[in-house]
C-alpha cells in the first residue's frame, strides 16, 4: 500500500504522480480525466457562483472500482467528492483541487421493482423520474419530487435529502427511503437502514440521509413507492397582498387539511415563469398558491372545496380549479420550470433555501422586499409554502465582483433573518459552500464540534467532501470580518470573535 503523501509533497503534480499509477490499477483508462479541458465541466454544480476545478476526475463502473478509488485515495491522503447529476443548488459537490472527484453517472441501472412490497431497490445514479417511471406500470411512484427530478439522481437526493412540491403530505427523502449500500472514505463496504420495518441498533439511516456525501459514498438505494392516487385537482389561487397569501398558508393547515402541494410564488417570479411557460397564472396577484388534493374522487372534491372556503375567507381574489390532467400540469408547469425561467432574465441567481414557520411567510417576504432595496438586487421568490421552506433567487452578475458580494451579503441577510423567525438555513438543498458562513450563526462552537465528532466517526482522516457542511472556528472569525467590511453588524453569536 502507498505511504500518504508528506505535506511537502502536497503539490498537484505531486500527488497527481501519485495518483495516476494507484487508480490506473483499479481503473480503465477511459474512466480517467485529468487534463484541464476534461475537468472543467465538472468545477460547479448548479449553484454556479463558486468554481474549481478537481486534480482529477473518475467514472467507475462497479462497485468494485468505487471500493478501489476509496482505499487508492485513502491510502494517499487524497480528498474525494462524490458527484452525481450535478443539479445541486448548494456548491455540495463543488470539486477539490487537489482532490478526486468520483463521479457516479454510469450507476443508473433500476435493479428491481417489488410491487407486493411497493419497493424499487436502484443504483445511486437513477434519475429520481425514471423511478416512477419503472413503477408506472403497477401503479405506483416514487413521491419526492424535486423541481429537477427530470436529471437529478436518487444518490443525490440522499445526500441532500431533497424534497418537492409533493413533500408537505408524503414527506422528505429520509422519509421516503428504506435502506442505503455504499462504503466508507476507507473503500470499507457499508449498509444502513433496512427493507424490513426496522434495523437493529442506532437509526443511522437519519444520519446518512441529508450528510452532504461526507459520511459515505452512496451506491445503492431501496426507496418505498405509494399508489398513484386516483385524482388530483389543483386549486389557482390569486393574492392582492403577501401578507393575506402567507396567512391562507397557515390557515389551511389550521383547517386540519394536508394538501398533496401547498406551494406559493410571488408577482415577480409569476412574471418570469408565465413569460416562459404560459401557465395562464394571473399576472396582476401579488402572489398565487397553488393547492393540490388527491386521492379517490369523493375526497378530492370534498377537499377541494374545503380549501377553496378556506382560500375565499383568508382573502383569494381569484380562484380557478384544474378541470382535467392537462391543466393541473399546466398549472405546476410553472412551478417545475422557476428555476430556468429566472435564468432567462439574469445571467446567474443564487437560491436561498431557509425554512421558517409557516406564520411568519409574509413577515420573511416583506423583510425580503427591503433586503432588495437594500443591496440593489432583485430578488423572486417560489417556495414549499406548506412546510414553510424558501426559495428566494437572488438575480446578479457573477462577472461584477461588486454584484457578487453584495448578493452573498444579501442571502446571508435572508438566512440570518430566518434563524431569528425561529427557522433554519437550509430546508432541502443542503449547507455545501453556500451556506457555510451561515452555519456559524444559527450553531454554536459546541454544536459544530459534535457535528465534527460525527464526522470523524465516519471518515477520521476528513476527506470525503471536506471544507464543506461544518465551518471551523476560523471561518466564522473570517464571516464576522466580513459582515463588518460590509456595513452589517455581525451577528451576536459571531461577537466572541
Amino acid at each position: 500500500m502507498n505511504a500518504p503523501l508528506p505535506p511537502a509533497a502536497a503539490q498537484p503534480a505531486a500527488i497527481l504522480d501519485r495518483l495516476l499509477p494507484a487508480l490506473r490499477a483499479v481503473l480503465p483508462p477511459h474512466a480517467m480525466l485529468w487534463h484541464d479541458e476534461d475537468t472543467r465541466p465538472y468545477e460547479c454544480d448548479g449553484l454556479t457562483a463558486y468554481r474549481e476545478r478537481p486534480l482529477m476526475v473518475v467514472l467507475p463502473e462497479t462497485e468494485a472500482q468505487v471500493q478501489g478509488v476509496l482505499q487508492a485515495c485513502h491510502a494517499l491522503g487524497v480528498p474525494v467528492v462524490a458527484r452525481g447529476a450535478g443539479t445541486g443548488l448548494s456548491g455540495g459537490a463543488m470539486p477539490n483541487r487537489l482532490g478526486v472527484t468520483l463521479s457516479l453517472a454510469k450507476f443508473n441501472r433500476i435493479l428491481a421493482v417489488d410491487p407486493a412490497s411497493r419497493t424499487a431497490r436502484v443504483q445511486c445514479g437513477v434519475r429520481n423520474l425514471a423511478i416512477s417511471e419503472a413503477a408506472a406500470p403497477y401503479g405506483l411512484y416514487y413521491a419526492p419530487d424535486p423541481s429537477s427530478q427530470i436529471a437529478c439522481t436518487i444518490g443525490g437526493n440522499v445526500a441532500e435529502n431533497s424534497g418537492g412540491v409533493h413533500c408537505l403530505k408524503y414527506g422528505l427523502t429520509v422519509h421516503n427511503v428504506l435502506r442505503v449500500r455504499g462504503y466508507t472514505a476507507e473503500g470499507e463496504p457499508v449498509e444502513f437502514g433496512s427493507e424490513a420495518l426496522d434495523a437493529p441498533g442506532y437509526d443511522l439511516l437519519a444520519v446518512l440521509v441529508g450528510s452532504e456525501g461526507m459520511l459515505a459514498v452512496t451506491t445503492e438505494v431501496t426507496v418505498k413507492l405509494v399508489p398513484k392516487p386516483q385524482l388530483a385537482r389543483c386549486i389557482m389561487a390569486s393574492f392582492d397582498d403577501v401578507r393575506k397569501a402567507g396567512d391562507a398558508v397557515a390557515a389551511v393547515i389550521a383547517a386540519g387539511i394536508i394538501p398533496a402541494g401547498l406551494e406559493m410564488m410571488d408577482k415577480p417570479m409569476t412574471a418570469a415563469v408565465e413569460d416562459f411557460v404560459h401557465a395562464g397564472y394571473d399576472l396582476t396577484a401579488e402572489a398565487i398558491l397553488l393547492c393540490e388534493s388527491d386521492g379517490t374522487p369523493e375526497e378530492v372534491e370534498e377537499e377541494i372545496g374545503r380549501m377553496s372556503e378556506v382560500l375565499r375567507a383568508a382573502g383569494a381574489t381569484a380562484i380557478a380549479v384544474s378541470r382535467d390532467e392537462t391543466e393541473r400540469l399546466k398549472f405546476w408547469s410553472g412551478r417545475k420550470n422557476a428555476f430556468p425561467a429566472s435564468g432567462r432574465i439574469s445571467p446567474d441567481y443564487m437560491c436561498m433555501d431557509s425554512t421558517i414557520p409557516r406564520k411568519r411567510l409574509a413577515d420573511i417576504l416583506l423583510a425580503i422586499q427591503e433586503m432588495e432595496r437594500k443591496y440593489g438586487l432583485r430578488c423572486a421568490n417560489v417556495f414549499h409554502a406548506g412546510d414553510g421552506n424558501l426559495h428566494p433567487l437572488i438575480l446578479f452578475d457573477a462577472n461584477d465582483p461588486d454584484q457578487l458580494h453584495r448578493c452573498e451579503l444579501f442571502g446571508a441577510d435572508i438566512l440570518e433573518t430566518s434563524v431569528a423567525m425561529g427557522g433554519t438555513v437550509t430546508g432541502e438543498h443542503g449547507v455545501g459552500v453556500e451556506k457555510l458562513n451561515s452555519m456559524c450563526v444559527q450553531f454554536s462552537p459546541a454544536e459544530r464540534e459534535q457535528m465534527f465528532g460525527v464526522k470523524r466517526a465516519f471518515d477520521a482522516a476528513g476527506l470525503l467532501n471536506p471544507g464543506k457542511v461544518i465551518p471551523t472556528l476560523q471561518r466564522c472569525a473570517e464571516y464576522g470580518k466580513m459582515l463588518v467590511r460590509g456595513n452589517r453588524l455581525p451577528h451576536p453569536e459571531l461577537e466572541r470573535f
